[in-house]
């Protein structure tokens, strides 16, 4: 399969789901459909097209923060599908609250113009 993401791909997904995410969810297909969201998404929220100068950041610092941000939020999306997996419903919701709070950390460092200026300037 290809990834159809431009920053985000399933490898980095699975890996932020856990062992214990639905396989269904996070397949190449449920994956594949995440990812166009999640990334138009982060490109919506911090006004900077990540994927069309994906090859001007990729190997910089911001391209760790785009692959994490994009893998939790489609990680999110995994979890929520199906929690029956995981030991308890609280492991799940836990997980969930820790994918959370990288996106939306990760998310405020890519709307900083500081950040940008620093991009740019690199």
């Amino acid at each position: 399969m290809v990834d159809v993401g431009i920053y985000t791909k399933n490898a980095d997904i699975v890996a932020l789901a856990g062992a214990n995410a639905n396989t269904t969810a996070s397949s190449w297909a449920a994956t594949d459909v995440y990812v166009l969201d999640v990334e138009a998404k982060i490109n919506c929220l911090t006004r900077h097209n990540w994927s069309a100068d994906w090859s001007a950041v990729s190997g910089s610092a911001v391209s760790g923060i785009l692959t994490e941000t994009g893998a939790a939020l489609c990680a999110i999306k995994v979890i929520q599908y199906d929690m029956g997996g995981f030991t308890s419903r609280y492991e799940a919701e836990t997980m969930l609250d820790v994918l959370r709070d990288t996106a939306l950390t990760n998310m405020a460092i890519l709307r900083n113009k500081n950040t940008e200026t620093f991009i740019n300037g690199a």
